[in-house]
């Protein structure tokens, strides 16, 4: 009789713990099922964060890499001939279409450095939809990106820094161009060597193409702290500027990378688009065309006093015009037309034409003189 009490209390247990069980199968409550829905949809409303993949470090450092080279080659005063020919390997070696991408998507990183664009961005981008529809706007038509807030301030900061470049190769080509001249004065004691003709030129000439073919490799370390600073928005310690449209095709690609990294949409998903924004015909013909003229320049080329001209005007001058035509738009400003009166004409006796005088003889022009008469404008 004593087993019954017992039954009745292992049934007891039996039933809270049915019970609880039962209650624990039936999931989260109510509550707990709408705090779940607000932090998922708080979570939707946090814009993905910013992402600009290596591809796109990788190539700027490749720019980068070679500007810093390239601004090391002496401004004139070479000692000898090797000296002159050892400046040419140094700034001929690029690839032109390598270079001109690099250029846009170093310009790419700098405008990351911009808060003001980067918000400016990045407000959009909360809004899954939204962002998606201006992801695509980008890619389909890249000028969509400088009409965001803040492309200014970064179109400023791209064009300010690529503009330090050119102002320092132009410096160097000015340097290396008057020393063309300077060299072949009879007071200098270069002058012997500096009109000897040069042996090999073929090889010489045969040597810079090669050079302009072979593939450049990018710095891993140039490549890390450009990854850093596009994704964080710091590194490159970039003085604020500002400039107003119309941009560059050049400027205008280097905003829409950065305007992708902005919205979350530069990474290595994106690199198809972000390759793509990198390639602009413009800037890739002007450094083609400085390769063809140095080319040229070389193959005309005899003494090694030439050679610094075509050094000077075909590298470093060349390089620092296709930086300056990449990121600036040249404008011309024309006065107001002013009215003039048609001038009264004063009657005059006929008289019999003068004899012709003879031509005066030109000026015997330099081989230097003549190859200073290039298609490159000077800015």
């Amino acid at each position: 009789m004593k087993s019954a009490p017992l039954r009745r209390g292992v049934s007891a247990v039996a039933f809270v713990a049915a019970v609880m069980l039962a209650s624990c199968e039936s999931g989260p409550s109510k509550a707990e099922l709408e705090a779940q829905r607000l932090a998922a949809e708080a979570a939707a409303r946090q814009p993905p964060p910013i992402s600009l993949n290596q591809g796109v470090a990788e190539a700027a450092s490749i720019y980068v890499a070679f500007l810093r080279e390239a601004r090391t080659i002496q401004p004139g005063g070479f000692p000898d001939a090797e000296s002159i020919q050892a400046a040419i390997r140094k700034g001929a070696s690029y690839d032109a279409e390598q270079l001109s991408r690099g250029l846009i998507a170093y310009g790419a990183i700098i405008a990351m450095q911009s808060p003001e664009f980067v918000a400016g961005v990045r407000q959009y981008a909360s809004n899954p939809t939204q962002r998606q529809q201006m992801v695509a706007q980008i890619v389909a038509d890249p000028a969509y990106a400088a009409t965001l807030p803040g492309a200014d301030a970064a179109a400023g900061l791209i064009a300010s820094a690529i503009g330090k470049d050119a102002i320092a190769m132009r410096a160097i080509a000015e340097g290396i161009e008057q020393d063309a001249y300077t060299i072949q004065g009879r007071s200098d004691p270069r002058r012997r060597w500096a009109i000897t003709p040069i042996a090999n030129r073929e090889v010489r000439l045969e040597g810079a193409k090669h050079l302009s073919e072979v593939d450049m490799l990018p710095s891993a370390e140039e490549s890390a702290l450009l990854f850093a600073a596009g994704n964080s928005g710091t590194g490159l310690g970039l003085e604020p500027a500002r400039k107003s449209p119309p941009y560059t095709p050049a400027v205008v690609r280097s905003l829409a990378i950065a305007a992708l990294g902005a919205l979350g949409a530069g990474g290595d998903e994106a690199r198809v688009n972000t390759e793509a924004l990198t390639r602009e015909p413009n800037s890739e013909f002007c450094l083609n065309m400085s390769k063809l003229m140095l080319f040229q320049c070389l193959a005309a080329s005899r003494p090694s006093y030439e050679d610094i001209f075509c050094l000077g005007r075909h590298v470093t001058r060349d390089l620092a015009t296709c930086a300056t035509e990449a990121t600036q738009i040249t404008t011309i400003v024309v006065g107001d037309p002013q009215e003039t009166g048609a001038p009264v004409r004063t009657p005059v006796a006929a008289t019999a034409p003068a004899p012709a005088a003879a031509p005066a003889a030109a000026p015997a022009v330099t081989t230097t003189q003549s190859l200073n008469a290039g298609p490159t404008t000077s800015r």
